[in-house]
């Protein structure tokens, strides 16, 4: 049987959780679009996820298209709150030591801001990595000491070096649950078709029926949701290591 050709242009697992996704709006918006679309009355929308669910299980060998979408989100929060506190840092820094401007300069540097911290804000998950561990590893106590002497609340620095680990072992849990099976056979790829037909065209139908709410509606567009869960993981790579 000859290898059929895969009509979207997403890795599996990610065309996977991504419909997982647009299915999940469906559901928290259900009592709507049911009441434009019969056919879509209880339980179509429960039966799909069994579907994706089962699709991702048997020819992917991943438990749930729900936990990978899960941990790509786990990830996206800890990144948030982490891009969040470094931003926030780095200005106290900047500005405590705008007067001296080697010691700013040598303390941006050392502790990984200069070389990593523009990719870390465009979402490079790997510049991330390497910022939070160059950040914690320079942390001597000599620096810590004298960057909370300027001002900075110690908790800020704390919760930086903290989300070292909490990244690290999310995206090591992201990636360990994308243990994917390398051979899809052609039975895969017709159900992978099958389900990727479907919720693109639940998705073009209620776009439409939130067409004047845009928030609800950006939940329906494929591609976007795409995007967004994978602008977090760019370059992602549990081995990353800081430079010194």
């Amino acid at each position: 049987m000859a290898t059929p050709h895969r009509t979207y242009n997403l890795k599996d697992v990610d065309m996977l959780v991504t419909a997982s996704t647009v299915i999940e709006s469906a559901i928290a918006n259900k009592k709507l679009l049911q009441t434009k679309r019969s056919v879509w009355a209880d339980p179509f929308f429960d039966n799909l996820v069994a579907k994706i669910e089962n699709a991702t299980q048997t020819f992917l060998g991943v438990d749930s298209a729900k936990d990978m979408r899960e941990a790509t989100q786990a990830i996206d929060v800890i990144q948030k709150k982490a891009i969040t506190d470094l931003a926030e840092c780095k200005i106290q820094l900047t500005e405590d030591f705008k007067k001296d401007k080697v010691r700013r300069d040598e303390l941006l540097t050392q502790l990984g801001f200069t070389k990593y911290h523009k990719d870390a804000q465009k979402g490079d998950q790997e510049g991330l990595i390497n910022l939070l561990y160059q950040f914690k590893k320079r942390q001597t106590q000599k620096v810590r000491d004298e960057i909370v002497a300027k001002g900075t609340d110690p908790a800020i620095l704390d919760a930086i070096i903290g989300y070292a680990d909490s990244l690290k072992n999310a995206d090591v849990s992201q990636e360990s649950l994308k243990g994917l099976r390398k051979d899809i056979t052609a039975a895969g790829i017709k159900e992978f078709n099958d389900i990727y037909d479907e919720v693109i065209s639940i998705s073009k139908i209620a776009a439409n029926f939130f067409k004047d709410k845009p928030t609800v509606k950006e939940q329906f567009s494929f591609s976007k949701v795409a995007k967004a869960l994978n602008a977090k993981k760019k370059a992602a790579t549990p081995a990353a290591t800081p430079a010194k």
